[in-house]
């Protein structure tokens, strides 16, 4: 009787491997992190030392002043964009993932309307900018105004929000929408009490994510917000609004110290603004991950 016997490679073979990986997974983390958080801490340097609270409560003068007009402004995009992006991604994803049916042969369905949200996902968002600046600001004659700003990025953020949307519905387990059913409930009122419940966080999470995208974007709002030195009010849907980008990338080519500071400091805001975004996601996450283990 015969004994087959399957040669192993060699443990200092096995463990050179597993070191070469783990250092190139290593190395390439640190591409992708590094210039990161190069930028971050180059911002964090420049913009510590001649920080200033004042610059929250005083308005721009050129290149000069403060940022409140412009934290404002950004605030009130963000918000239009959750409005706006928010409803249309949000119940764009549903649509996909819940109403929409498969095709015969297993592939999902809804194809011009999963087709032109991946098609939108692709465009550059100064593409999206140019094209906004021509149809709304000169061909509507709109001109600079925060309407034709929220459109624009509200285009360029809908699929970040439909494809988390759907994703996090199919990731809810299909016994909950059979227990659903099995209970009596109605198709709507299982979808909304059930399945968009158990989704809420990752939906919540996609959400804050495209607002920190929509947040510290500058060639969408270069063509078709304009900028202002005054604070925005509601008269303001059709005139031009201030943003944190627009300082960022103008004052940072102006020859004077003062400029450099104001350009550092919008950065340095946005950032903050950036990073309690994604940590609200995380802790989004990690808040729902506790409570479903603790309910098991």
């Amino acid at each position: 009787m015969s004994i087959v016997t399957q040669s192993y490679p060699k443990t200092n073979l096995r463990r050179a491997r597993s070191v070469f990986y783990r250092g190139f997974s290593l190395l390439a983390l640190a591409l992708v992190a590094g210039p990161a958080i190069w930028l971050v801490a180059g911002v964090v340097v420049e913009a510590v030392p001649h920080w200033q609270w004042s610059v929250l409560t005083t308005l721009s003068q050129g290149t000069s002043g403060g940022l409140e007009n412009a934290l404002l402004g950004t605030l009130v995009l963000m918000a239009g964009v959750l409005v706006l992006a928010g409803g249309v991604g949000v119940l764009t994803g549903i649509y996909l993932s819940e109403l929409v049916r498969p095709r015969r042969n297993g592939a999902p369905g809804g194809g011009v309307l999963r087709i032109a949200v991946d098609v939108l996902s692709g465009f550059p968002s100064i593409v999206l900018g140019y094209v906004g600046y021509v149809a709304l600001c000169v061909g509507l004659h709109w001109g600079y105004s925060l309407l034709a700003a929220l459109i624009i990025l509200s285009l360029m953020v809908v699929p970040y929000i439909a494809k988390s949307t759907e994703s996090a519905l199919r990731q809810v387990p299909t016994n909950y929408r059979e227990g659903a059913e099995a209970l009596g409930m109605p198709v709507g009122y299982a979808l909304r009490r059930v399945v968009i419940k158990s989704a809420l966080p990752g939906i919540v999470t996609g959400l804050l994510i495209a607002l920190a995208v929509a947040g510290g974007e500058t060639a969408p709002l270069l063509y078709t917000a304009g900028a202002s030195n005054n604070l925005p009010t509601f008269a303001f849907l059709h005139q031009p609004i201030s943003y944190l980008t627009y300082y960022v990338w103008t004052d940072y080519n102006q020859p004077t110290p003062q400029a450099h500071y104001v350009s550092y400091d919008a950065a340095l805001i946005l950032i903050v603004l950036v990073l309690l975004l994604l940590v609200s996601a995380r802790l989004i996450v990690a808040r729902t991950q506790r409570h479903a283990e603790s309910t098991r």
